[in-house]
């Protein structure tokens, strides 16, 4: 952008197109009585006499550049301060046995509950271009829970890494030295608790990360496909914690019953309580969902993200660069110049 900060000063230009029209059609030039002067018209005009009657503008240019710079002109780089009002998110996801029933597909491959619910995420998180615009002014935090619960991810803007730690969320295994042991008893036991399911726990942590968090909003998104099992919270108590955090939980109830085995092997059926993931809802004044398959779930995340928008209030600034020196070097460069040269080389006598 280009502006004069003090455009008034060119109505100095006005007088000074008054002296130039006075100096050069009304001023009476000096002369000398001679008898005939036909034989000076003959003589040839020379390139120091062409550039004499050019000297005349020098001053006047100088002049003008003098008023341009008192004008002061300036340059500038338009630019956009957004100031922007992103929302806290808490995801936790469940990762226990029963979310390996496959009873979901992704481009007509037949897959379990946990890949669909990671892919969805992904796409909440960066955007797919059609239903899911992103998030990427807000702060995405990972938590998945089994019979225990993992923070996976810390709440950040950094959602490369969240994605990178999203894809290391995987079914329940048991440890490598659970592996190695020749204690059956410890391990099936260990691999019990892991594939139950703490809902109330896993929301105490939620609240735990996001109530430090300065933010427009707080969210919890709430992914299960089973109830409540194991822990030490109850989940209506986690639900009053995060109402009184003013922490909004969108539960989310994964297919209906199950149909995949746990790591033992054995068949995994478990209904959603879909009375309790309501109630928890209702009390955070957030919603309940229940999708029965991948574009169900898209749906899902679609609809968080409409109810879940992040504020942008964009403002305009522009910084300005003086540039009057530059005229002002110039004007003042062709004014001196003009006196030197008519006091020397182009002096005229009277």
């Amino acid at each position: 952008m280009f502006r004069f900060y003090s455009p008034y000063y060119f109505l100095f230009l006005i007088p000074l197109l008054l002296l130039v029209a006075e100096m050069e059609f009304r001023r009476k030039r000096v002369g000398v009585i001679f008898s005939s002067v036909v034989m000076l018209k003959r003589l040839p005009v020379t390139f120091m006499q062409r550039i004499g009657k050019l000297l005349p503008f020098l001053f006047y240019f100088g002049l003008i550049l003098l008023i341009v710079a008192l004008a002061r002109p300036q340059a500038g780089i338009e630019e956009y301060r957004i100031r922007t009002d992103g929302i806290a998110i808490a995801m936790c996801v469940d990762r226990s046995g029963s979310m390996g029933a496959e009873d979901f597909e992704i481009d007509g491959v037949r897959v379990n509950r946990l890949q669909a619910v990671k892919k969805v995420f992904r796409d909440f998180v960066q955007g797919n271009g059609s239903n899911l615009r992103g998030r990427k002014d807000d702060m995405i935090g990972l938590i998945a829970f089994g019979g225990y619960v993992d923070a996976f991810c810390p709440l950040t803007l950094d959602h490369s890494t969240l994605l990178e730690m999203l894809s290391q969320v995987n079914l329940i295994e048991p440890p490598k030295e659970l592996k190695r042991s020749t204690d059956i008893r410890q391990l099936r036991r260990t691999l019990e608790e892991e594939n139950m399911t703490a809902i109330g726990d896993t929301i105490a942590i939620a609240c735990d990360r996001l109530k430090n968090i300065n933010a427009k909003s707080k969210v919890i998104v709430l992914l299960s496909d089973g109830e409540q099992n194991f822990g030490e919270l109850d989940p209506l108590e986690a639900a009053e914690i995060a109402k009184t955090l003013g922490i909004k939980i969108y539960t989310i109830g994964i297919g209906s019953s199950g149909g995949g085995r746990d790591i033992l092997g054995r068949i995994s059926s478990t209904a959603v309580d879909e009375y309790t993931l309501r109630k928890i809802a209702e009390m955070s004044s957030g919603q309940f969902y229940n999708p029965q398959n991948t574009d169900a779930l898209e749906k899902v995340y679609a609809e968080i993200d409409r109810l879940e928008k992040t504020t942008h209030e964009g403002k305009i600034y522009t910084q300005y660069k003086e540039y009057y020196r530059y005229p002002l070097l110039i004007g003042t460069s062709m004014i001196l110049l003009h006196l030197l040269l008519i006091s020397t080389r182009f002096r005229k006598i009277p």
